[in-house]
């Protein structure tokens, strides 16, 4: 079984990213989906006691927040991975301000995540990490190397 957490800020392009690669066989986590961390916290136990592969589609922009998916996953038995979306700025924000409604986050949002974003580490309890980065409209997913910002 498998735990997946995406990782960046928000119009790095996660969501699109578990639709293209996830959708198919992983059960969706989600706190703008579920709306409270208790309703998260009650799939996570439920996909975790039915070992079903799951999909983190937040933000996990710290180290704290990825520990508390990859703590007990890991406790059960699940391969973990991260997938790392380049969270540049400068790409995000044109994409965030095409979205509309809800969808839409604020600018100081996307720069307050950028500020608290911790990348990633082995250390952290990860099987495997990931980098992806858009190209040509797709997702081109890489070996995981450190990342200078």
């Amino acid at each position: 079984m498998e735990c997946v957490l995406l990782i960046g800020i928000p119009a790095s392009g996660k969501s699109s990213f578990y639709a293209q690669h996830f959708a198919a066989t992983h059960l969706r986590l989600n706190l703008d989906m579920l709306r409270t961390r208790h309703r998260e916290a009650e799939l996570l136990a439920t996909c975790l006691r039915l070992q079903q592969p799951f999909v983190v589609d937040n933000t996990n922009v710290a180290v704290a927040e990825r520990s508390r998916f990859l703590v007990p996953a890991r406790a059960a038995g699940f391969r973990t991975v991260g997938y790392y979306l380049a969270s540049k700025l400068d790409e995000c924000l044109p994409r965030n301000a095409g979205r509309s409604g809800a969808a839409r986050v604020p600018d100081v949002a996307l720069r307050d995540m950028v500020r608290r974003l911790e990348l990633p580490a082995m250390g952290e309890g990860f099987d495997a990490l990931h980098y992806v980065r858009m190209a040509d409209g797709g997702f081109v997913v890489e070996d995981w190397r450190d990342e200078v910002r």
